[in-house]
């Protein structure tokens, strides 16, 4: 049963939106016109304005979003960089955060709550089938840049200090690959017990590639430091050729609010470290571990500042990488709490320019960029592709490693056409329970050589972090192919073996096909 104490944030937003083809938006007044009876499930061909009981009497009227006038441009700083001053006023902000009444919308336990609200598929009793889900969508980067700035504007205010800034922590350099010791000093406001216990002491380096499930292997410091370098090199720019490759699909209205597609820096690395830092003596790895506890850890806000600076360099990186430009992804809006208190509106289209938010990110070397693919450490199979393979029908339960022939309808492409136009593997229909841990491994082998599975033919890794309910989901998988076919010099071949390696959970697959993105075409 939810509590009103502890959901009063949470339930002034169930009660107040609009669907509208991915939009979730209210009148001027904050109230919901043209009100009518509708039923679930709910077939959303227009608008439906949507009334929920409310807990709450008295809601706040929501204001729109009005950017600062002032032109000053915040730098946060990277975690190892940060001056000791630095750490104790972050210390003291979250202090004060925590102490503030739980009711208080600026409260710590209350920012955690609004994650949960908008990030965990939350169905009040009253309408158990409209459940909010901003993850494995186009919704994700905007949506948690928008809950961090709000957050770092309420920190500011409680230490009456205009320049503070949160840190970001980038774990995808090797000089930041572990626990930040400022987060695990048990009498620090920043310390969070429900952590992975193996992660303390700050000297065990994170591992993108490990799971519980995996073959016992012992790869040194610095064969883990290159899989994590080739892993954000794969992740931010072999499947980041398009903006529908980044941010994910579109959100879905149509299949009761549940969007299908993260993007690639959502799967990694945001979902690794979600998972890796969760404690491993909880049912679900609370707190990181599980979207609906996760924002109960400070260190979470530190994570996502990284994955907006992802974004960030992502749209450095090429003139050609850019944000979605429809409307219904320029015109969502979210509600959020600002520093007074006050309810207030924004959209999507108004942070796309971090510089008009008052803040940038701190250049600090970005070593996964140049990153070559790394020489094998392991193999777990070697077998010639030419040898016969089982053949494989759909859909497919995956239960053990299976290797799938695919046909090529176009190759040896031109340099202009593959600057255009990515070539894709499309894996449709991950069915899985997003209440469980699931994972699995891609890797792409020539169709006339040795058929290996590991780091030096890995194309990518599908994970999911655990929601708080049981619910069985849909997802797909966007595979970039063009450089990875370059990188094994598979261009010109007729047919390449997709190798699905599963490390995690019960998963079920529906099929698989190569097909051909435009950059910015969604």
């Amino acid at each position: 049963m939810i509590s009103y104490k502890c959901f009063l944030v949470l339930s002034i937003l169930i009660n107040l939106f609009t669907v509208n083809q991915g939009h979730v938006n209210q009148d001027q007044n904050g109230g919901l016109k043209n009100m009518k009876k509708v039923s679930f499930p709910l077939n959303l061909k227009s608008t439906e304005n949507i009334e929920i009981n409310r807990r709450i009497k008295n809601v706040s009227k929501i204001v729109d979003f009005v950017f600062e006038t002032s032109s000053r441009i915040r730098v946060r700083p990277a975690i190892q960089n940060i001056t000791t001053q630095h750490i104790e006023k972050y210390k003291e902000a979250i202090r004060r955060m925590k102490a503030l009444d739980s009711n208080d919308p600026r409260s710590f336990a209350q920012q955690a709550l609004i994650h949960g609200a908008y990030c965990d598929k939350y169905s009040p009793a009253d309408l158990p089938s409209m459940p909010l889900e901003i993850h494995n969508s186009w919704l994700f980067l905007p949506f948690h840049r928008w809950f961090l700035y709000f957050h770092e504007k309420i920190l500011r205010s409680l230490i009456e200090d205009d320049d503070f800034v949160i840190p970001f922590w980038n774990y995808d350099d090797p000089a930041s690959m572990t626990l930040p010791s400022m987060f695990d000093e048990p009498t620090s406001p920043l310390y969070d017990p429900l952590r992975n216990e193996e992660l303390r002491g700050s000297t065990k380096l994170l591992d993108f590639r490990q799971n519980p499930n995996d073959p016992e292997h012992r790869l040194t410091d610095v064969e883990t430091i290159q899989n994590n370098l080739q892993v954000m090199k794969l992740q931010m720019v072999t499947h980041s050729k398009t903006s529908r490759m980044f941010f994910g699909g579109k959100y879905n209205p149509d299949s009761l609010l549940k969007p299908d597609t993260p993007g690639s820096c959502e799967r990694a690395p945001h979902n690794f470290i979600h998972n890796l830092v969760g404690s491993k003596l909880t049912p679900k790895g609370q707190d990181m571990g599980l979207l609906y506890t996760a924002a109960r850890d400070p260190i979470f806000y530190t994570h996502h500042m990284n994955v907006d600076r992802l974004w960030t360099l992502w749209k450095d990186l090429s003139s050609e990488n850019k944000d979605p430009h429809d409307s219904d992804f320029l015109e969502t809006s979210f509600l959020f709490y600002d520093e007074k208190a006050q309810l207030t509106r924004v959209k999507i289209k108004d942070c796309l320019n971090p510089s008009a938010l008052g803040y940038r990110y701190d250049n600090v070397p970005i070593l996964w960029l140049n990153k070559t693919r790394t020489p094998q450490f392991e193999t777990f199979i070697k077998r010639k592709a030419s040898e016969v393979l089982r053949k494989v029908t759909f859909p497919l339960d995956l239960i053990s490693t299976e290797s799938i022939t695919v046909n090529r309808r176009i190759k040896n492409r031109s340099k202009a056409e593959k600057e255009s136009v990515e070539e894709v593997i499309v894996i449709e229909d991950i069915e899985f329970n997003n209440g469980d841990s699931m994972s699995f491994d891609v890797h792409i082998n020539p169709s006339n050589t040795v058929i290996r599975t590991d780091i030096s033919n890995l194309a990518t890794s599908f994970v999911n972090v655990p929601h708080v309910g049981r619910c069985d989901v849909k997802r797909r998988l966007f595979v970039g192919l063009t450089d990875t076919l370059d990188e094994i010099e598979a261009d010109n071949d007729d047919e390449i073996v997709i190798t699905l390696v599963p490390r995690e959970g019960n998963i079920k697959i529906s099929g698989l096909s190569i097909d051909f993105f435009d950059k910015h075409d969604f």
